[in-house]
């Protein structure tokens, strides 16, 4: 493994590189502005010592709210991207920041300060040349402490497109490729601990009392100041406006692929560049949100998907209401579906071969005698779909004796260790043809259809008509048995997505050699 992760790392250099960047962007952005507020709200609390109490108390509270219940929090406000992962990370970083600003300003010799006051120093003085310089190392301790866990937490930002290393992490697991998730683990906990020794160095320094250290110090602060300061406008300015394609993707193998094959023809036959955002967490829940509000353009959409979670209908869908799909997208949205893939990836049910001997299981009514004595695993948002694991047990009589939260990329994983013995899968699953387990027939035809295609915002397809034209070039290139196969690829052999998508295209004659 670790001879993997080296050769993942010298040769994917550039792809890393480009995610350290984004993640120093986003955590330099984030420190800079938690210095400044939580610096200032810690000065105030001290010296309006009312307020302490109170203030400490919000901060924290927001302190104990889990990252990813305050990125769902902010996401229908500030959208996806740069701009929450910074909120999110700054709210984080405030509590030691507040705290040891006010511990070491309220925390110094009441004789110092009276001698002070005594010499005839005004309250602003005091702050300056007295209480700030005592408390400065305790300050720097939380800012320390700030800065270490603001990096390490920037991987949250991966979870809502906006980059940083934990993009490897989380692209890792959906694709079953450890030596990535561990050479983005790796970088972040490197990264973290080389700036805690450089701000040990910068707070040793700061000890000392020669008046040339002192000039030093001054620069140095001056230099790392000015470094969040750039790091957080360049991370909030809004982006150049050019001809630049905004696609997003899910969190899902095919999807990376399906992603990378957009961005490779769309550039190929046109003019325009792509700007890809892989793995948005939450899928379409987070995603449509943005390309309501323009922040992307187009993404790969399941039909099925669509008519449930985006237009929040209850029943069962079948392709023989797409027409009524594409108007309701249209009307509701001002968006069409233009390049529809040919593959339908819906959702099936497999058991553990051995739980399926034993009870002798073939079909999901087979499997309601027997479901209270077992654990079924599924990805989080099938536990909340109108299709998803509530229908499906009043469908079919199921009550499971344990559930089990799992993400995409591990359940398998979860199934080969016997940690759940039944779990939804995708038709497309490239990991099934390797799985020890049945898949069960769906008796009653539960499942709706789910065939993908491109959900693109109309006024994109208006400024640039070429893009149409390119999409429709995919309609139906891709079979189910095609995806499988490209899945495995990936996650089983360890192929690169986009080295994926270059040979689908290539194969179905879209794309140059």
């Amino acid at each position: 493994m670790i001879n993997d992760v080296i050769q993942l790392l010298a040769t994917r250099s550039d792809f890393f590189a480009g995610l350290l960047v984004e993640h120093l962007q986003i955590s330099f952005a984030a420190i800079a502005i938690a210095i400044v507020i939580g610096g200032i709200a810690g000065i105030l609390i001290s010296e309006f010592t009312r307020a302490a109490k109170p203030t400490l108390a919000v901060v924290n509270l927001l302190y104990t709210i889990p990252s990813i219940s305050m990125l769902g929090f902010l996401i229908p406000f500030t959208g996806v991207g740069d701009a929450t992962a910074i909120i999110a990370l700054t709210v984080y970083a405030l509590l030691p920041m507040v705290r040891n600003t006010h511990t070491g300003l309220t925390t110094i010799d009441p004789a110092i300060l009276e001698a002070a006051r005594g010499m005839g120093s005004t309250r602003w003085q005091i702050l300056v040349k007295v209480k700030l310089p005592l408390a400065r190392p305790v300050i720097m301790n939380g800012i320390r402490s700030m800065v270490t866990m603001t990096i390490a937490l920037a991987g949250i930002a991966s979870f809502i497109g906006a980059g940083g290393l934990g993009v490897a992490i989380y692209r890792g697991i959906t694709t079953n490729n450890a030596a990535m998730t561990i050479a983005g683990s790796l970088i972040i906990a490197v990264l973290a601990l080389v700036v805690d020794l450089v701000l040990g160095v910068v707070e040793k320094r700061m000890q000392l009392r020669s008046a040339q250290a002192r000039r030093h110090n001054r620069i140095a602060a001056m230099v790392a100041v000015a470094a969040c300061v750039v790091a957080a406008v360049v991370s909030l300015m809004p982006a150049p406006v050019s001809a630049v394609i905004h696609v997003a993707t899910k969190p899902m193998t095919e999807q990376y692929i399906m992603g990378e094959a957009l961005k490779l023809l769309i550039e190929q036959d046109t003019d325009l560049d792509v700007e890809l955002t892989e793995g948005v967490g939450g899928g379409t829940s987070n995603i449509q949100p943005a390309m309501e509000s323009g922040e992307f353009d187009l993404y790969p959409e399941y039909t099925g998907t669509a008519w449930n979670e985006v237009l929040g209908e209850s029943g069962v869908y079948s392709e023989d209401q797409f027409g009524t799909l594409e108007q309701r997208y249209a009307d509701d949205y001002d968006m069409s579906w233009v390049g529809m893939y040919g593959f339908n990836n819906t959702y099936g049910l497999v058991v553990r071969r051995e739980v399926a001997e034993q009870y002798g299981i073939e079909t999901y009514s087979d499997l309601a005698a027997v479901a209270s004595q077992l654990t079924f695993g599924a990805e989080y948002d099938f536990f909340e779909r109108e299709d998803g694991y509530d229908a499906l047990c009043a469908t079919y009589g199921l009550s499971f004796g344990n559930t089990m939260d799992l993400d995409i990329g591990l359940k398998y994983q979860a199934l080969a260790q016997g940690q759940i013995d039944v779990m939804v899968i995708f038709t497309t699953d490239g990991q099934l043809s390797a799985a020890d387990a049945v898949v069960l027939e769906d008796d009653k035809g539960f499942f709706p259809s789910y065939l993908c295609g491109n959900v693109v915002r109309n006024e994109v397809l208006e400024e640039h008509p070429e893009l149409r034209a390119v999409l429709e070039k995919l309609d139906g290139t891709i079979t189910d048995a095609d995806m499988a196969q490209m899945n495995y690829e990936v996650e089983t052999e360890g192929a690169e997505p986009a080295d994926v998508a270059r040979d689908y295209l290539e194969r179905a004659g879209l794309l140059d050699n």
